[in-house]
């Protein structure tokens, strides 16, 4: 393997995580769904997750391919399904096949999370809090729940997304610095 290829995971981790957080303001109410966040989710949740996967995938890793590309996959269905819903002769969603898609999304997080078992604390508490979230979100969309649940779900969503960016610029910190500057955690 060569040891001069760069670190995909950063990038793959900002793209999820930035995307996230937005994402997760307007699940907490703070602002409705726009161009911005279906942008977001397209180009740097999406498309830079995936080149992230793929990255990993020069380098071996089965875990980073996986995750990288299956999540930016999960922001580009996510935005066909929020653009697509009820256009096109398309008929609307409904929540519970909603709820369905962010439960499937909840199981497979839980079983990519036990593979960071072996990994950085700080790559733990990302792909638990995610769990949680497509969980919750899932529970949201289940039982047409709204307000305060609606409000404590986007706010663990922001936490799950500042958490990916967190890691992300701790291991480009670290590698420049050749030092821990922000703590991962023992692996």
């Amino acid at each position: 393997m060569d040891d001069q290829l760069a670190n995909p995971a950063p990038l793959g981790l900002m793209g999820f995580g930035m995307t996230t957080v937005l994402l997760n303001l307007h699940n907490a109410g703070l602002f409705e769904i726009s161009a911005v966040i279906l942008s977001m989710g397209i180009f740097y949740g999406g498309i830079a997750q995936i080149v992230a996967g793929l990255m990993e995938f020069k380098k071996g890793n089965t875990f980073g391919t996986t995750a990288f590309t299956s999540y930016g996959l999960f922001w580009l269905s996510l935005v066909g399904l929020i653009y697509m819903n009820g256009k096109f002769g398309i008929p609307e969603n409904t929540l519970q096949i909603e709820g369905w898609y962010l439960l499937l999304w909840g199981v497979f997080t839980v079983f990519m999370w036990v593979g960071t078992w072996k990994m950085a604390r700080a790559m733990q508490f990302v792909f638990f809090s995610l769990a949680v979230l497509f969980f919750m979100l899932a529970f949201r969309d289940f039982f047409k729940l709204t307000g305060t649940f609606a409000v404590i779900t986007g706010v663990e969503g922001i936490i799950c997304g500042a958490s990916a960016i967190y890691f992300a610029m701790a291991q480009v910190l670290n590698e420049i610095y050749e030092r821990d500057v922000l703590p991962v955690g023992a692996k």
